[in-house]
């Protein structure tokens, strides 16, 4: 049975800990909406009302250009082991990127990961958990090292022109606000 709190509890808080993947999902009133697979140690809850995790360069960058133009975002979490449970966070996020007077707060609560691109911070409306007795068990291996790699490879400069190349617009041309420099 689903159930809705108006924040983030103690146990909600230990169960995201334990968890090594989440999805994000975001969208606008017209165009894709996206769902985006999340791991790596990225997110931080940062208090019972807000979280951030630390977004990786990938092949685009649809979360950024939704939240700047609508800003409704969900956060999704399912246990694959263990007791059965699906938890969401409902909220509105923004990206924060180097440019942006918070990176430096923000950007001091994650590890040095590969590829860092931009910190997404959620802001929480609502907290709801539901059953997930459908939701299959998995058994978790551990992190992939492909991005490392690739990013290695590119270097500084050259994930700086990537991002200018595939990370500024979405595939629906709205922009991401990534390496903006007004």
């Amino acid at each position: 049975m689903a159930r809705f709190y108006p924040e983030i509890e103690e146990k909600h808080r230990a169960f995201i800990a334990g968890q090594k993947i989440f999805f994000t999902a975001t969208g606008t009133a017209v165009g894709r909406l996206n769902l985006s697979p999340k791991g790596m140690d990225s997110l931080r809850v940062l208090s019972s009302r807000r979280v951030a995790y630390l977004d990786l360069t990938g092949s685009g960058n649809e979360t950024a250009a939704h939240l700047a133009h609508d800003g409704r975002m969900t956060m999704m979490w399912c246990s694959f082991e263990a007791d059965p449970l699906i938890l969401r966070l409902y909220g509105h996020g923004r990206a924060v990127h180097r440019q942006d007077a918070e990176w430096d707060e923000f950007r001091r609560h994650f590890p040095a990961l590969p590829a860092e691109r931009q910190i997404i911070v959620l802001d929480i409306e609502s907290v709801q958990t539901s059953c997930g007795y459908a939701v299959p068990l998995y058994t978790y291996r551990g992190e992939r090292e492909t991005l490392a790699r690739w990013a290695e490879k590119k270097g500084v400069q050259g994930l700086v022109d990537y991002w200018r190349e595939k990370n500024r617009v979405s595939i629906d041309g709205l922009p991401t606000g990534l390496l903006d420099e007004s």
